[in-house]
């Protein structure tokens, strides 16, 4: 079942609220993968269903081209989550994540940074792609 705009901005909102929540308990300042296994566990206490450290399907005319690239999470199959631990996103990030969204025509990619003081206003960005303008607004 595809979902609707509307379905997938509360999944988006409810997976930003798993992040604050690891993010409450935790703090700043650990490693990136500290983070991924806390998030993995309180996605599941939500009842999220998502997929972590998925390896990158590469189909490229025709022929799968194993390119070994990897991102965080998957979540409900429509929404690509990537997770960082740094002191600044670069626009790199940005890129890698709306090419994951692409290659997966995932309609929705959110960039998380728990190295800040505050994940709310300084730790995420929220990307949609064209995939996202062909979902239904209910």
């Amino acid at each position: 079942m595809e979902m609707s705009k509307k379905q997938l901005d509360k999944l988006s909102y409810d997976v930003i609220g798993a992040a604050i929540e690891v993010h409450r308990i935790l703090g700043p300042g650990l490693l990136e993968k500290v983070y991924q296994k806390c998030l993995a566990r309180e996605l599941t206490l939500r009842g999220i269903k998502f997929r972590e450290q998925v390896k990158m399907p590469f189909d490229y005319k025709g022929e799968f081209v194993d390119l070994d690239l990897t991102f965080d999470f998957y979540i409900e199959e429509s929404l690509v989550l990537e997770i960082k631990a740094v002191q600044e996103v670069i626009p790199l990030f940005h890129a890698q994540t709306l090419a994951y969204m692409k290659l997966l025509k995932a309609p929705k990619g959110i960039i998380i940074n728990f190295n800040v003081t505050n994940i709310f206003h300084h730790g995420q960005k929220t990307f949609v792609n064209e995939y996202f303008e062909t979902l239904i607004d209910e």
